[in-house]
């Protein structure tokens, strides 16, 4: 091995005395002054076994080390990096702490599906073969203590720690909130395949799968993005109808009486504005307007394309939101998106509606019957999401269309244009750090991400043991 200061390496040393034979391994450093080259002994490795001796001078020639026949066997060996850094991390910020005062089964329990949550995503089932001693994959097993745990004790834990996670989230709502603090809100869903869940109901399907009924929880973050709460709901309750539940747990439970909520336009509604946040002091907000609000903003002259002849940000009033301030936004890059994907999504249904009014002409069988002609035009028109840009005429025999363009105009007005809404006065935060702390809800998204898998469904009623009910 050569550093810059010379090249060290194993001399074997071989002296004769009193006709007996002694050998010497010294570690030496060999280097060169001037024109002579010295040797200098680093160490004296003579005491050492031979086959260790040998590893270290093969190890600094850079060689591979295969021991010697017979010297050692390898008989198992498990991954360990990825489960150390993942559980080191863990400890460091305290969340075993979070989960009990003391260590116990339980908490190594869950301990153990958090890890593998990050490490390698799995079911309980597969979990527990994970730790198990005959079938482990990794050292988590060992390092926890938990070779002989099954699938039924990961089970027992989620229902252990769901009985602490009032006391848990407290502990959660004091270390990342305080008073004036921001809270990031937003509902997800999952579908749901099995049969005994109550929960389980049909409602708007984030995922469209359309056929499954499905499972919403609410995830409540700090203004950073770091989840604080999670409660779960019906499938079939609307977004707005559980911000006031969260309203009451962050002042009365969290004991927070100052907070700004901020949510996207589909929870934070005017009615919510009118029922859950004004009539409590303390309370303000932050949202966006939906694309209706903005076309009235816009025929009543107060959104109007100059406003971004300089910059891409403007604050605007308007009577209609008395008390508030409205912060109009234009993205060029999202509007040309927007217009491109429409024309695309205009032109694909052009070209299948032509298709049928083609079957309709056609000597041969032609498509007839005003219930036939209107089954495929309405697969062609939902298909794509843009069926009310056209006007459509259907017969017995005859199928006509055209392209809604005023409605088309209109919508296309708006491309690219979102505007924020908030209570907050400008003394307290201006339009430029109101637009970030809203875009801020991207973060719970991402939140979402490691809260559910979309791509595997729960299949059975204990897909989600350990969330509490709304």
């Amino acid at each position: 091995m050569a550093s810059r200061h010379g090249a060290i390496h194993v001399a074997t040393i071989t002296k004769t005395h009193e006709g007996r034979v002694y050998t010497s391994y010294l570690l030496r450093r060999t280097f060169r002054e001037g024109r002579k080259v010295k040797h200098e002994t680093v160490g004296n490795l003579s005491h050492l076994p031979l086959p260790v001796i040998e590893m270290i001078r093969g190890a600094l020639r850079g060689e591979a080390y295969v021991p010697a026949s017979g010297s050692f066997d390898i008989l198992h060996s498990l991954p360990h990096g990825h489960v150390s850094a993942v559980l080191g991390t863990l400890r460091k910020i305290g969340l075993d702490r979070l989960l009990a005062s003391r260590p116990s089964r339980n908490v190594a329990l869950v301990e153990a599906l958090i890890v593998s949550r990050v490490t390698s995503p799995a079911s309980k089932l597969a979990t527990a073969r994970g730790l198990n001693a005959k079938t482990e994959f990794t050292s988590l097993g060992q390092i926890l203590g938990l070779e002989r745990a099954d699938e039924d004790d990961l089970y027992q834990a989620m229902d252990w720690v769901v009985k602490r996670q009032h006391r848990i989230e407290t502990k959660l709502a004091k270390r990342h909130l305080k008073e004036g603090t921001l809270v990031l809100y937003d509902l997800s869903s999952s579908y749901y395949t099995g049969k005994h869940c109550t929960l389980a109901k049909f409602g708007h399907n984030r995922d469209g799968k359309n056929r499954f009924p499905q499972i919403n929880f609410g995830l409540l973050c700090n203004g950073e993005g770091c989840p604080v709460a999670i409660e779960v709901f019906e499938g079939n309750k609307g977004d707005p109808t559980t911000l006031g539940a969260q309203v009451q747990k962050v002042r009365n439970r969290f004991g927070i009486e100052r907070v700004v909520w901020v949510g996207d336009r589909g929870m934070i509604t005017s009615a919510r504005i009118r029922e859950d946040l004004k009539p409590i002091d303390g309370l303000d907000w932050i949202t966006a307007l939906r694309a209706p609000a903005i076309q009235a903003l816009m025929e009543a002259g107060a959104v109007q394309p100059s406003l971004f002849d300089n910059r891409d940000l403007a604050e605007i009033v308007s009577p209609d939101y008395p008390g508030e301030r409205l912060v109009a936004c234009r993205n060029p890059l999202l509007a040309e998106d927007r217009a491109r994907t429409r024309q695309e999504l205009l032109a694909v249904t052009s070209k299948a509606l032509d298709k049928v009014v083609q079957a309709t002409r056609r000597p041969n069988r032609p498509l007839r019957g005003t219930d036939k002609i209107g089954i495929e035009v309405g697969k062609i028109l939902n298909a794509h999401k843009v069926g009310k840009h056209f006007k459509v005429e259907i017969s017995d025999a005859r199928l006509s269309y055209e392209r809604d363009e005023d409605r088309i105009s209109r919508e296309a007005s708006l491309d690219g244009i979102y505007v924020i809404r908030t209570s907050l006065p400008k003394t307290l935060l201006d339009a430029e750090s109101t637009v970030d702390r809203y875009k801020d809800l991207g973060m719970v998204e991402r939140a979402f991400r490691d809260v559910a898998t979309r791509s595997e469904p729960p299949s059975s009623e204990d897909a989600f043991r350990g969330l509490p009910q709304g």
